[in-house]
């Protein structure tokens, strides 16, 4: 069973920085392209970023470009988020999802192209 559990939400300052984890339980984790997506109140659903398999290929939204980083610990089953210079238009559910075995190098940016998903974490960015 892959399950995602997201961790490290909570509510924070404009300007100031939070770091998501997401430790995921199952096989092949090196082998599973990983994705954070957020979901604002009566908003869909949005691609936050993404990483390959190994890690050596990243995406990320325009909206949060040079302010979040996506890293991951194969070794720890765990991806992480670390975002900076948080906005309040930065408030949401954030959610971690975890894509099919997939042995290549390739990032995702679709919430259609995830298989499991976690229960969220949310974050709220006063001004």
């Amino acid at each position: 069973q892959v399950q995602p559990v997201e961790s490290g939400g909570g509510l924070v300052q404009a300007g100031g920085s939070l770091r998501l984890s997401c430790p995921v339980s199952g096989r092949a984790f090196s082998s599973r392209p990983m994705g954070w997506f957020r979901q604002a109140p009566g908003k869909e659903r949005e691609f936050v970023a993404a990483i390959s398999g190994r890690g050596e290929r990243t995406n990320y939204a325009d909206s949060v470009k040079g302010r979040f980083t996506i890293s991951r610990d194969n070794a720890k089953n765990t991806v992480s988020l670390q975002m900076n210079s948080l906005k309040p238009e930065d408030t949401a559910i954030y959610y971690c999802a975890a894509r099919q075995i997939n042995g290549g190098s390739y990032v995702y940016t679709a919430d259609d192209d995830y298989l499991y998903w976690g229960q969220g974490t949310q974050v709220t960015v006063s001004s």
